[in-house]
């Protein structure tokens, strides 16, 4: 997927490769994770995450999850710099699907990340 002015264009109609268009990406799931962990989040705060995601990718993607409603800022007035982010309903709806992904990773990837956080 690519935005040109704003527009979507999609690689392909499934809906598997269009949820991966979106999600595929790791910064797009580690920034709703965040919004899941953490509640309201803002950019700054979101730059103190773990992963250190830079800040062009950072403001490209938060720009992509806002066109997709999957975010929306607290306050739309506000400038984003120092306006939140909150999950939408689309983005909450992402949470088995994380959760999911989780408790894969503890059942399967723990013998080679032997500093994996365990997941309840």
């Amino acid at each position: 997927m690519t935005q040109n002015n704003g527009n979507l264009e999609w690689r392909s109609p499934c809906p598997v490769s269009s949820a991966l268009d979106v999600l595929g990406d790791k910064w797009s799931l580690l920034l709703i994770r965040d919004l899941i962990i953490h509640g309201p989040r803002t950019y700054s705060q979101f730059l103190e995450a773990p992963e250190h995601i830079s800040t062009n990718i950072l403001a490209s993607r938060l720009e992509l999850l806002t066109c997709l409603k999957l975010i929306e800022r607290v306050n739309p007035d506000a400038p984003s710099r120092n306006n939140a982010y909150h999950l939408t309903e689309s983005g909450a709806a992402l949470r088995p699907i994380l959760e999911a992904m989780g408790k894969w990773a503890g059942a399967h990837l723990s013998d080679f990340h032997a500093d994996m956080v365990r997941m309840p």
